[in-house]
């Protein structure tokens, strides 16, 4: 047989789900495990949105619908934009697919060229370096130091910009650090990028979990910005339709052209009762958000609080999303039960042999030092499993 694909070879599989696969395989082995590995709200899909999709399936006509998404749902989103962003866009400047990271798919996919660098700040969601990759470009990593609570300067964007920078992929709020970028630093950043001429890419799919900070969509803040940014949302965390997969982006119409075309032959359009619910979810009632938001506030003030008692590792406390990062460098280098400590990996499989909790190892998100713990599962599973980290931590000191 001749050889596969070189380029997608080199593709690795998502950490994060294959742990989350491990630990569901375990729960069903009888092993008591409790996750914190979820990458998705512990809440059903609120029933408004439920009851209009139902209705849509019984009504019919739910056949193929232009590749690019519903007119109607597209014209709930700009309203949406318009309301949350202060953002204007028509439904051509639209696109809606299979999720937000099939959008971050379709937009690296349109703006990259083979040997181009993306600036992609660390932590980072684990996909964007594939992804990148996968677009035949480079992916070009900045930490964001826990000092200055994960998030990037100008002066470390500065550093690693190149002749071949083509673009800068900001995700806030932040998976998986929960770090948010206040209006003054996202102007910083926007000059930035008009001063080296480059795209950016804006993944603000947590922008309604957030706690105690205000979002700003980096598009909003002058027409240049508005002109170079893909804005890239979806319904999967504030609307909890995770599975229901859409996404969104907006952006100039040249660069939707060629997002649309490219859908249009690798998938066509995005599950058409799926869009139908979003029209619901986007244009119904608002009140389930807050009320997720305010059960995710809670179970994040007590993970901040009870890591802090726990002896030997630490954390910053998250401003928006569901995560919170959590320092294991202490652990680094030890042998625990036989088993030599050489980074996150090692460490997150050993919590899921000797303490039966799963975590995600900060090495998928770029950063060894820490362990993400998910805080979207009940204040029950919080308080066992930080219970069984403390009795780790106790143990193994």
């Amino acid at each position: 047989m001749k050889a596969l694909s070189k380029k997608n070879l080199g593709i690795e599989e998502s950490m994060t789900l294959a742990i989350t696969a491990k630990a569901k395989q375990l729960k069903e082995s009888g092993v008591n495990i409790v996750s914190f590995g979820a990458g998705e709200p512990d809440f059903n899909t609120p029933k408004n949105i439920r009851d209009y999709a139902i209705a849509r399936i019984e009504k019919g006509g739910n056949g193929y619908t232009a590749a690019s998404g519903l007119l109607e749902l597209k014209q709930a989103i700009c309203a949406k934009l318009l309301k949350d962003n202060h953002l204007t866009y028509a439904p051509n400047q639209i696109v809606v697919s299979s999720g937000a990271k099939h959008s971050l798919f379709n937009a690296l996919q349109t703006i990259c060229n083979p040997g181009d660098e993306i600036i992609i700040p660390s932590p980072y969601w684990v996909s964007y370096y594939e992804l990148t990759k996968m677009a035949d470009a480079e992916p070009v990593l900045v930490e964001g130091l826990a000092s200055n609570s994960f998030k990037v300067t100008v002066a470390q964007l500065e550093a690693a910009v190149t002749d071949k920078t083509k673009g800068l992929l900001i995700n806030s709020p932040n998976n998986p650090t929960g770090a948010v970028y206040t209006e003054e630093e996202l102007r910083a950043i926007g000059a930035f990028a008009t001063k080296h001429d480059l795209y950016i890419i804006s993944d603000e799919i947590y922008e309604k979990l957030i706690y105690g900070e205000k979002h700003v969509s980096i598009a909003s803040l002058s027409q240049d910005l508005y002109e170079r940014t893909i804005v890239v949302n979806g319904l999967s965390k504030a609307y909890a339709m995770t599975g229901w997969r859409i996404g969104y982006t907006a952006c100039s119409t040249a660069i939707t052209k060629v997002m649309s075309n490219i859908q249009s032959h690798a998938t066509s359009n995005p599950n058409t009762i799926a869009q139908y619910a979003g029209i619901e979810a986007l244009s119904g009632d608002q009140s389930t958000i807050e009320e997720m938001r305010k059960a995710f506030e809670e179970r994040k003030d007590y993970m901040v609080k009870t890591i802090g008692e726990i002896p030997n590792v630490s954390c910053v406390a998250p401003k928006g999303a569901f995560y919170v990062m959590v320092n294991i460098s202490y652990f680094k280098g030890k042998t625990v039960e036989g088993v030599l400590v050489k980074d996150s990996l090692d460490l997150a499989a050993v919590l899921i042999d000797q303490a039966n909790i799963a975590v995600i190892p900060g090495i998928a998100f770029g950063v060894d030092d820490y362990i993400r713990l998910s805080y979207a599962t009940s204040m029950e599973n919080i308080v066992e499993g930080l219970k069984r980290l403390n009795d780790f931590c106790i143990k193994y000191a």
